[in-house]
Parts: structure tokens; sequence; C-alpha cells
């Protein structure tokens, strides 16, 4: 080979080399975008709301009091990292809305289940928090269509968000509406959303193989045409379950509880941890998020690092309920409502949202612990 050869064959090899490195970084970035691309649109800018509350709570037990009831343990900070676990924020709060659509479309249905999520990457842990869906709430941006009344039901904002009614101009539709009402009546903070529909929720459950659930409540096993005992429910069964009225809304505040845990177990199990990216794939087109796929992942990511017993599942006290009915004059008639005084809610989200309450419960009957500062633990 003569050197002039040489020398042609070195420039032909850097400029492939160059190329290949280009295409690579391209290719990159080209992914790193997608990844950061949210799969649905943003919350509405709403500002940080802080409400005065006019109801002090029971102090909370004292340090040494609740270090002596023999609580559900929490994970332990490694010292050696400074930083949140797999690559998210720090905290992160999310609105969970299970929708009553039936159809594979979000153009109706009302939020069946609305929970408040609160993400703690540090910790890690995970709290939940449930919002009964027939509070009685101001509903911004529904007054010009329903002639000047502006409250409705909780679970109603989503439906008045949606395309089927429209009742608000925002591309986040009722997920948006629902956060902008929930912010507006209990100071809630939101940054990002999750809706899924009935039908997607019956094919995510039987994409996994079904969850497992123990059913204690001899009404509850009646209602769901199961026995008492441990079941391996299929998507409508589950469904079924977590739609169960059996005893109240409390009583059905507990199923979805149940039923929840039973899919983060599910979820966390070997033989389906490592499908959980081809899942979100496979579903991110059936549900309504602006999370992004990167963001996805992180979450995915954090739960299989986080034991059951950080993840909490609270709700508000009953006795800060009352159902009564008013006179709906959408409907004409007199409907059954859930009143509440809104600034001691205001004043449980306010703790729930700065990570002091909920707290586990204890499993010691002597802990100083007010029963209406526990919550109950995914096992």
């Amino acid at each position: 080979m003569t050197r002039s050869q040489r020398i042609t064959i070195g420039i032909l090899s850097f400029i492939a080399f160059s190329l290949a490195t280009a295409l690579g970084i391209y290719a990159y970035q080209s992914l790193r975008t997608v990844a950061q691309t949210p799969l649905g649109p943003a919350l509405p800018f709403i500002p940080t709301k802080s409400l005065p509350p006019t109801w002090t709570p029971s102090p909370a037990p004292a340090a040494t009091e609740v270090a002596e009831a023999t609580l559900a343990p929490t994970m332990p900070l490694p010292t050696e990292r400074s930083g949140p676990l797999c690559g998210g924020p720090m905290l992160m709060n999310v609105l969970v809305i299970g929708a009553d659509t039936r159809g594979d479309n979000y153009t109706y249905g009302l939020g069946d289940a609305i929970r408040l999520v609160r993400v703690d990457f540090m910790t890690p842990k995970v709290s939940v928090l449930e919002f009964p869906r027939d509070l009685w709430v101001e509903i911004p941006h529904i007054e010009d269509n329903l002639n000047g009344q502006d409250y409705e039901k909780l679970n109603q904002a989503y439906l008045y968000g949606q395309p089927g009614f429209k009742y608000w101009d925002d591309p986040s539709e009722g997920s948006g509406l629902t956060a902008l009402t929930l912010n507006k009546n209990f100071g809630v903070n939101i940054d990002h959303y999750i809706t899924v529909n009935m039908r997607t929720f019956e094919h995510i459950i039987d994409a996994i193989g079904g969850i497992e659930v123990e059913i204690l409540n001899e009404e509850v096993a009646k209602t769901a045409n199961l026995s008492i005992g441990t079941h391996l429910l299929n998507g409508a069964q589950a469904l079924k379950l977590a739609r169960n009225r059996t005893g109240g809304i409390f009583e059905r505040a507990d199923n979805q509880n149940l039923v929840l845990c039973a899919v983060r177990k599910k979820l966390t199990s070997p033989q389906i941890v490592t499908q959980i990216p081809a899942l979100i794939e496979t579903f991110q087109d059936n549900i309504r998020t602006d999370f992004t796929p990167e963001q996805l992942g992180q979450l995915a990511c954090l739960g299989t690092q986080m034991p059951p017993e950080n993840i909490l599942l609270a709700s508000f006290p009953s006795d800060l309920f009352k159902t009564t009915r008013v006179f709906d004059p959408v409907f004409d008639k007199r409907i059954s409502i859930v009143e509440a005084d809104f600034d001691i809610l205001s004043d449980f989200v306010a703790r729930f949202q700065a990570g002091t309450w909920p707290v586990p419960a204890p499993t010691d009957t002597s802990s100083a612990i007010d029963e209406e500062d526990a919550a109950s633990i995914c096992q």
C-alpha cells in the first residue's frame, strides 16, 4: 500500500468515524427529546395557594411518644446518597383520576375515583389521599354554561372539562379542571396528572396477569360475587371491587385502596417489574397524562426500590363529613351530597403536602398517635 493510499484510507476512516459520531449524537438527542416530551397537555398554571386554617388540630405526638410506639419502619436515607432516587425531583404531587367512562374514549365521564399522591423521591415514600367524589364544591369556569351556578359535586369537575361538555377551553380538559377545583376549594397544589378510564383499567389489570386480594368483609364479598378469602381477580373483577358501594363512600375508598395495594404488589413482583417499560409503552396512548416517558420511568424505578410500609393510604376522618341533600338546578331536583368544613379539610391537605400527615398506623395499641393522624399501609 502506497503512502498516498494510506493517507486516503485514513481520511475516509476519519470521515466515517465523524459521521457515525454525529449520527449517534443525533439519535441520542432525538431519543432524549422523545423521552422528555409530555404525553399530553400540561396542567394550567395554578398559583400556589395557602389557606390560613381557622381550626387548629390536636398537636402531633412528641418525638419521645412516637419513638415509644411500634411503628412500621421507613427506609433510612443512605448516607452516601445526597440527591433524589431514580433521577426524579425531591417531591412530586400527582392527581390521579379514575374516570367512569366505559368506552375507549375520554369524551365524557365523571371522576369516579380522585386521589392526591405525594411522591417523595428522597425518603422514599408515597402517600395517597382520597377525596370523596360527592363533596359539594365550587367549580371554576362553569357558571356561564349553568345559568350562573358554580357549585356541583367534585366528580363533575372532570365531566364539565371533557370535550363532550367543554365548559372551559384548556387542553388539559377534565383533569385540569379537577386540579383547578381542588386548588380553589382546598389549596391543593398539583404538579402532574394521570387519568385512566374503566376500559383501560381493566386492560392493565389483565396485562399484568390479574391481582391477588384478600377479602374479609362478607358484604363486600357478596356484592363482588366472591367468597371470604384470597382471590386472583381479572380486570373486570378488580373494577367491580373498586366500584363497590356497599357500606358507603368510605368503605368504597377502602375497597379502592385494597385494589391499589394489590396493583402495587404485582407491579413490583420479579415476573412483572422487567415488563414495566413495555407496559408503559403499550398503554401510554390509552391514558391521559402530562408525564413524559422519562418521568414515568422514574416512578417505575422508585416503585421497585420502596418497601411496602412506605406507602401510606389516607382518608379524611369520616366524622368530618355529613351526608345531606341540596336542590340542584341542573337536575331540577334534590340530590345527595357530602358536606364538610373546608377550612378543616384544607388544613389536613396542607399537612399532607408538607409530609407531616398521615403517619403509619401503630401496631402498639398504647401508642399516643391519634386515630385521625394514622394511615393504612400497603402490605
